[in-house]
């Protein structure tokens, strides 16, 4: 046959276009289409997000870095010491924190339906990796807390994961059931049963009361954001202030804990101390106070060189008072104070209740941990062992709230960006 012909109004007749063979050899997709699709698809990586994105990436960024310079600055001189190089700790927590970031930024791009369908798989090997902490060989003991593993060289804590997984979970339990929570037997059940066992293997099995209570404090909080009655909030509340009450009691060292808290600094025998329950928080105010309003100078800690056991880890808010002053501490409480304001605004924009009760949970968790760090520093609180986020030696507490942000930054991408409003020109009727 011919070539392919068309008829013109003219009644000329002229050759038709040929699409399959501008099409040959891209699957049958015209060259316009595929850079479309490709366009289409780097839009996507770059596509803008809200100011809540933004604010909680950033000061995620700047509070992990600011705690990388703490903690080299709280260890330099311990690692000499020890006949290690002056970067030895630094750098072991600057991997976790190079593998936390990208965790987070890869977290921020799952979905929430990735967030709801992996809750309850989460928090069941959550749990199975705390009880690690009992198989002899791998459980580590540590101040009276057997809250530890170790496999060859490394060390790691695996109720931080638990403080996420149990948000999450929390959160994915309570949207299932929002037209039930009027019901004291929906709320409680199975929110009290399996929040009692999570808090219960670390409080009461490896005797962490630090760890417990912030496990408590993410139940109430996901309770609280959850919209359940009050009536029918006080009821877990009132038996979390029995529970931690009755491990505080029953337990000496806990007891010497807070009794060492309750001494008054003008005793000589907390004065003289030179150890003892109340020698660190002695040290820990010490170094708060010598550091003024602008501080002593990066490096120039005098209390860490042997003066405070745990300046690296529980106390390392102390070493920033030292060594950068009333300036350096109040920076920090800002960082914090613009994560809690970057998550608030996600639960008060979000439509989906799972995203504003894990939300809710996970920022009671970071900034009531920060609260109870600070709080001991200032020997407001009696000394609890919980880390300052991101700040703090320790790998996997880095680590894990890492990930967090980047649970949080993926609930932000749900958020609309900046609603633009029509022009005038735009808002007036078309006609037809």
């Amino acid at each position: 046959m011919g070539e392919p012909v068309a008829t013109t109004t003219t009644g000329h007749s002229r050759p038709a276009p040929i699409v399959a063979e501008a099409a040959e050899g891209s699957g049958g997709q015209p060259p316009s289409s595929r850079g479309f699709a490709a366009r289409v698809s780097l839009g996507k990586v770059f596509a803008p997000v809200s100011s809540e994105f933004l604010l909680i990436a950033s000061t995620a960024l700047l509070l992990t870095g600011f705690g990388l310079v703490m903690v080299l600055s709280a260890t330099m001189a311990a690692s000499l010491a020890a006949g290690e190089g002056p970067f030895e700790t630094v750098m072991k927590q600057a991997v976790f924190a190079v593998l936390g970031i990208p965790l987070m930024f890869i977290a921020s791009r799952m979905p929430v339906a990735f967030w709801k369908k992996i809750a309850w798989p989460a928090l069941i090997l959550a749990i199975a990796f705390q009880l690690l902490v009992f198989v002899p060989g791998l459980g580590v003991t540590n101040d009276g807390n057997q809250n530890w593993i170790q496999i060859g060289g490394l060390q790691a804590q695996p109720s931080e994961f638990l403080k996420l997984t149990l948000a999450l979970w929390l959160g994915y339990v309570m949207f299932r059931k929002q037209s039930l929570l009027s019901s004291w037997k929906h709320v409680f059940i199975p929110v009290v049963p399996v929040g009692g066992l999570v808090i219960g293997i670390v409080a009461v099995g490896s005797e962490d009361l630090g760890t417990g209570l912030i496990l408590m404090a993410i139940l109430l909080g996901c309770l609280f954001f959850s919209g359940v009655k009050l009536r029918l909030f006080l009821i877990p509340a009132a038996l979390v202030v029995f529970a931690a009450a009755y491990f505080a009691v029953t337990s000496p060292n806990r007891m010497a804990r807070i009794m060492s808290s309750l001494v008054n600094f003008d005793s000589m025998a907390c004065y003289n101390a030179a150890e003892g329950d109340c020698y660190q928080a002695v040290h820990g105010v010490w170094g708060l106070a010598g550091g003024g309003v602008f501080g002593l100078g990066l490096g120039n800690s005098r209390e860490k060189y042997g003066w405070l056991p745990a300046k690296a880890n529980d106390y390392i808010f102390s070493i920033l008072g030292e060594e950068l002053g009333l300036v350096g501490c109040l920076t920090v409480l800002v960082l914090f104070t613009l994560l809690a304001i970057g998550v608030f605004r996600i639960i008060r924009k979000t439509d989906d209740p799972f995203v504003r009760i894990a939300s809710g949970g996970i920022i009671v968790w970071i900034i009531g941990q920060a609260i109870v760090n600070i709080g001991v520093v200032l020997r407001l609180l009696p000394v609890l062992g919980v880390p300052l986020p991101f700040m703090s030696q320790g790998g996997t507490s880095l680590m894990s709230v890492l990930i967090a942000c980047g649970v949080l930054l993926s609930f932000a991408r749900t958020l609309p960006v900046g609603a633009m409003s029509p022009s005038p020109a735009d808002a007036r009727p078309r006609r037809r």
